[in-house]
């Protein structure tokens, strides 16, 4: 009787709760789209209907305004994570459920694929009570929903050592504005206000009131699409982003990770036609924002793709557009190139919304730094000599430099979104690939600099290669794994290469050809002929390097990006001592797997490697010293100035010592130290590591110089030597055969009294230090050298 009467009130309850919402529902702002939704304005909440339980769709949030700190990463337009969902009822409330899209049981068989769903864990997003249920509908309140921190700004802040912050929900609201319904997609946006105490300098430069950070995040639900894409096998040769699952249903025989490639959906009007136009074309968008002369060049580098799609038998397959003016620029029928502001120079990057099913790209998402064209400015204005003795106004040549990085950034980051993963390679095979992160090639005219080869323009033909590889038709009564291997068997019969991040960072990777912010097929050539221009560019350098009413503090800003112009050609050459040649190889397709790049290319490495540790070189001229006074007032040093020990005074000493310390990082990286032991092991022939110390120690604390102030410099680097060697032989992360060696570099320095190159007085501190190092190796710590101004992105760069 108790159980009846319960449930006559719950069922009474639930009817009188559903009038209620009716009657005031009344006056709410409706919504018809994928979802139909209702806004209440007057309690600023939003009420969803849902007609289609278990249905799946796709749910994606963002940030659709930032906080504008590279250093924090919370941009303007960044995407999150996409995934797939579906609303289930359970008793009075709706669930909206992710399926976990990792495991699968691609099978007929009912069972087994539930044995497979239930063996994994899925996530349910939220629960939601019923505000109306009526003929098949239900209304639910999403607004809390709506509301919370998807994106991750709290965890990012505090990540970011910035503070501890939490959601104000009475300072946050619906954005009306930014509010949408489509019939494929609905879109809603919130702005989150979040209080807390600031902790880190980077949350006070940019906010107004660093207590309260207020951000905007974006939801997107999604129709999923049809079934008529067709997926395309991932293969570790093509320079496409791989997309896998696992499928338990798979025979036992077979794989069971199963991996596919990511693409936009492309298809010709006419299969069998060699030129053909799409049924529908791939169509971007550019970011109304983004001023002249910037706007022109992103379309144009970006344009250049079409290059690609033609050669793969397309025709006007890919097109760049202006966004229109009323167009969210994060609405999913939209692939859009969005051109971002922070307060510091960083990273651009390509992202993807993709189907979580099929690997299906369904809009992609290029955000570009807007500062960083600034930097390639910058780095034309230390290169020219005397740009500004006449006029001020002889901007031209800098502006065209940075304006065709521009154009190369663009076609770089849409390459992303197109499903394409770095080739660090490219520069090898004559540029061969926008997806290379390219320096400026320069070089030396009637002693000034010229700029007529800095960039690449129109795409590489390694590009041509990816495109045909993710999106060429296959055509009727071919084998499509056929097609496709001979299209990568053609690339490499051409002597294309393809190396992709894993192998070509400069800490502790060794592939001789994969190499970031680097020229020329041979590196060590390319690093000789950089220094030339380097030395050039400062014997030229001047007053007439700012224009007429600037401080002369300014200077010494120009200058940093041309002082340090060697700096990532330097890590190229380290990785070619210790290095190794190899391919992503698979079996059958004849290429070399692996082996240990010869002597004489290793020893003319060292040698080119040696001229960035001697004084001569890297010492900036007695003369030029003159220019950079103390900083002027309301000029004060920045992150991307050189560090010194002097206070106020421009600290020449350091500005070596700080060079050299990044060369013998890169040099003498314990496991490149470890590499040299295991090569020297398998043929005596081979370089070692002992021949690689013996020969620094040489050209360093070997090394005597006339000149006072030179010698100094000398010295500066000497200690940064004997740290290096220090390392080396205390690292636990060696093999023990590298402490030994190192160890028996480090005695015979004293042994040998550090030879004639030094005087008295600095061979009794060396020997000082090294006699402090082995009374106490426990407290042992490379003393740090001035820190280096940042560097990447030189122009360009991305994140995944």
């Amino acid at each position: 009787m108790n159980k009846k009467i319960l449930f006559v009130t719950a069922l009474l309850s639930l009817q009188f709760a559903t009038s209620q919402y009716a009657e005031k529902s009344k006056d709410f702002q409706r919504f018809n789209g994928l979802f139909n939704f209702l806004y209440d304005d007057k309690n600023d909440k939003v009420y969803l209907e849902v007609e289609d339980l278990n249905k799946e769709f796709l749910y994606v949030y963002s940030l659709s305004s930032g906080i504008g700190s590279n250093d924090i990463g919370l941009d303007r337009g960044q995407l999150g994570n996409e995934q797939v969902v579906f609303f289930k009822k359970a008793g009075g409330k709706l669930l909206l459920v992710q399926p976990n899209m990792t495991f699968r049981a691609l099978t007929d068989n009912d069972l087994e694929r539930k044995s497979v769903e239930q063996a994994f864990a899925k996530s349910i997003l939220g629960g939601f009570k019923i505000e109306e249920e009526k003929d098949g509908k239900y209304v639910i309140d999403i607004t809390d929903f709506l509301m919370q921190d998807a994106h991750g700004v709290i965890g990012r802040l505090k990540q970011a050592d910035q503070g501890t912050y939490s959601l104000d929900k009475e300072k946050s609201a619906i954005d009306l504005e930014r509010t949408k319904a489509f019939p494929k997609n609905v879109e809603f946006n919130v702005a989150l206000t979040f209080k807390g105490e600031p902790k880190g300098g980077y949350i006070r430069s940019v906010t107004p009131n660093p207590g309260l950070v207020t951000v905007a995040q974006h939801h997107s639900f999604i129709e999923l699409p049809d079934n008529g894409y067709e997926m395309r096998e991932f293969d570790t040769r093509s320079g496409s982003y791989p997309f896998s699952y696992y499928d338990y249903s798979t025979p036992v025989q077979e794989p069971i990770l199963k991996r596919f490639i990511t693409r936009h959906r492309l298809k010709k009007k006419d299969p069998s036609a060699t030129q053909s136009e799409a049924v529908e074309p791939i169509v971007y968008y550019l970011d109304n924002g983004t001023p002249e002369p910037v706007r022109s060049a992103l379309l144009d580098g970006g344009r250049w793709w079409n290059q690609a799609f033609e050669a793969a038998g397309y025709k006007n397959a890919f097109q760049l557009k202006m966004l229109p003016a009323d167009a969210d620029p994060l609405d999913v029928r939209y692939n859009v190139i969005q051109w971002v502001h922070r307060s510091t120079r960083g990273w651009s990057y390509g992202s993807s919304i993709t189907d979580p099913r099929t690997g299906e790209i369904i809009k992609g998402h290029v955000s570009l730094g807007s500062l960083r064209i600034r930097q390639d400015f910058l780095i034309a204005q230390a290169l020219m000599n005397k740009p500004f003795a006449e006029r001020d106004d002889n901007y031209q040549p800098m502006l065209d430099l940075a304006l065709a990085r521009i154009r190369q950034l663009s076609a770089h980051e849409i390459g992303h979104t197109l499903g394409f993963a770095h080739n660090y390679a490219a520069s090898t095979n004559n540029r061969a690939s926008v997806m290379d992160y390219p320096h400026p090639q320069f070089s030396v005219k009637n002693d000034e600099i010229d700029f007529t080869n800095a960039y690449a323009t129109g795409i590489g033909d390694w590009d041509k290669v990816m495109v045909a590889y993710s999106y060429s038709g296959i055509p009727k009564g071919q084998n499509e794994k056929e097609v496709l291997d001979a299209i990568l068997k053609k690339a490499q019969d051409d002597g294309l290469r393809y190396i992709t991040d894993q192998d070509a960072r400069p800490q502790g990777s060794s592939h001789v050809l994969a190499h970031l912010w680097d020229n020329g097929k041979s590196v060590s050539e390319e690093l000789d002929a950089l220094l030339k221009v380097r030395r050039t560019a400062i014997d030229n350098f001047s007053i007439d390097n700012i224009r007429t009413g600037e401080p002369n503090t300014v200077l010494e800003d120009v200058f940093v990006p041309l002082y340090l112009l060697h700096r990532y050609q330097t890590e190229a050459v380290a990785k070619v001592v210790g290095g190794m040649e190899y391919n992503y190889a698979v079996k059958g397709d004849g290429q070399t797997t692996v082996e240990i790049v010869d002597k004489a290319m290793q020893q003319k490495a060292l040698q080119s490697i040696l001229k960035t540790l001697d004084a001569a070189e890297i010492a900036i001229p007695h003369e030029k010293l003159s220019l950079f006074p103390p900083r002027a007032f309301g000029y004060r040093k920045t992150r991307e100035s050189l560090k010194g020990k002097t206070g106020v005074s421009f600290d020449a000493l350091s500005a070596a010592e700080t060079v050299a310390d990044m060369t013998l990082g890169l040099l003498l990286h314990p496991e490149r130290a470890s590499r040299l032991v295991q090569q020297k092991s398998l043929d005596a022939k081979n370089i070692g590591l002992g021949e690689v110390l013996e020969t620094v120690i040489k050209n360093t604390l070997g090394k005597q110089h006339k000149n006072d102030y030179i010698e100094e410099v000398q010295r500066s680097i000497d200690f940064r030597v004997v740290y290096h060697l220090m390392n080396l032989a205390r690292s636990e992360d060696v093999h023990p055969q590298v402490n030994a060696i190192a160890n028996a570099k480090l005695r015979g320095l004293v042994t040998k009294n550090l030879g004639d190159a030094l005087s008295n007085d600095y061979k009794m501190e060396i020997m000082r230090r090294i006699d402090d190092f082995y009374k106490h190796p426990e407290q042992f710590k490379v003393v740090p050298a001035p820190k280096i101004p940042d560097g990447s992105p030189i122009g360009m760069d991305c994140f995944h």
